[in-house]
């Protein structure tokens, strides 16, 4: 799986901040369990874990478990994530609050998006802008969700080699995170989006145009210090130093993309950077260097690769749990329609036996007057 294809998952962070304005308890434990997400992931799990031990309400324990599943994705975990996952859907469908049911459905889709399971994402997405459609314009959290949708649509996109219609999607969704009042809510997704519509100019041979968003992806980066983020943007300012043959340029901003990547364990990230300075190095003729750094790419794409196919078959497992499930729906629906109807049946033949007796006797009783009345 590419890296570019991969990087959405950090579009998730703040999906809670303008989702869920309502006071939750524990507030301030909260706010630092999605801080540290991504430069401490672990933490933030811990956090969390912590505040659903003794969180009663419903829609609070979605927010949670959102949180843990975005943390979890942070880490690669795509299997702890999925079950996070599955434990707030049966928890959504016991509320009414249409914030917390549109954001589930749209990180379930960015879930799905992230194991490669392109067609079931943009099933979801649609299933989460059929409660979009319902919230007024003008409203901050319409235009983050909808950003969110558009940003996830052009990943799909982009991942399907169509960065012309990508990076139409990438734009869309840059102009609704600007009309957030909350700014700073959406540094962490512009960055995000900058260094994917970099990405896509990249792949239509715009080096100047790519270069430029990769700057304002690390500006928006630095602005809340996320070295994860800080780390992709400079690993995309190499690739264009890298299509220029400045390799040791190249390798230069790739170092410094694996120092400010260290905290955040990312796999992915790592995978990334492992593979150009290893195609770099061997761009300048230094074959150890090369092969120390291709071993380091295939151990860590491997290790990816595992986590990515357990939670598959975890999902699979998810799906024909839910289809199941849905079948017995039918079929219970079916069968009381049966009843039903043999039942409205009977009652019916019933009524009308009944009609037939009483109509036949009051006929031999006319019959027998008749018969009285002729004798007469």
């Amino acid at each position: 799986m590419k890296l570019s294809t991969r990087i959405l998952l950090l579009i998730i962070l703040l999906c809670q901040v303008p989702a869920f304005g309502q006071k939750i308890s524990d507030d301030s434990l909260l706010k630092k369990a999605n801080q540290e997400i991504y430069n401490n992931p672990d933490n933030a799990i811990g956090i969390g874990k912590k505040l659903l031990q003794k969180e009663k309400d419903i829609n609070k324990s979605i927010k949670i478990y959102l949180l843990l599943s975005t943390a979890e994705i942070a880490k690669r975990n795509f299997d702890e994530s999925l079950r996070h996952i599955l434990k707030a859907r049966e928890l959504v469908r016991k509320t009414s609050d249409l914030k917390v049911q549109t954001s589930f459905f749209i990180l379930v889709a960015i879930q799905f998006q992230q194991m490669e399971l392109y067609s079931k994402s943009l099933e979801t997405l649609d299933e989460a802008d059929e409660y979009l459609a319902q919230f007024p314009e003008g409203l901050s959290f319409k235009y983050f969700e909808t950003a969110r949708s558009y940003a996830l649509r052009g990943m799909i996109y982009k991942s399907q080699s169509n960065p012309e219609i990508a990076l139409q999607e990438f734009i869309i969704a840059v102009k609704n995170f600007e009309k957030v009042k909350q700014k700073k809510t959406t540094y962490f997704n512009q960055s995000i989006m900058y260094y994917n519509i970099g990405y896509c100019y990249l792949s239509l041979n715009q080096r100047e145009k790519a270069e430029q968003a990769f700057i304002k992806s690390m500006d928006f980066a630095g602005l809340i210090k996320a070295k994860s983020l800080e780390a992709f943007a400079l690993k995309g300012m190499a690739e264009v130093h890298k299509q220029k043959h400045q390799n040791q340029a190249a390798l230069e901003l790739l170092i410094k993309a694996q120092e400010l990547g260290k905290e955040s364990g990312d796999l992915t990230l790592n995978e990334g950077i492992y593979k150009d300075m290893a195609n770099n190095y061997l761009a300048m003729g230094e074959q150890d260097q090369y092969q120390q750094f291709s071993r380091k790419y295939i151990e860590t794409r491997y290790k990816r690769e595992q986590r990515e196919l357990s939670s598959i078959d975890h999902a699979i497992d998810a799906h024909i749990i839910e289809t199941q499930k849905k079948n017995r729906e039918i079929i219970s629906h079916y069968n009381y329609l049966i009843a039903t109807s043999v039942i409205a049946g009977l009652i019916v033949l019933t009524l009308l036996t009944l009609m037939s007796l009483k109509i036949r006797k009051r006929n031999t009783n006319y019959q027998k007057e008749i018969q009285k009345l002729l004798r007469s």
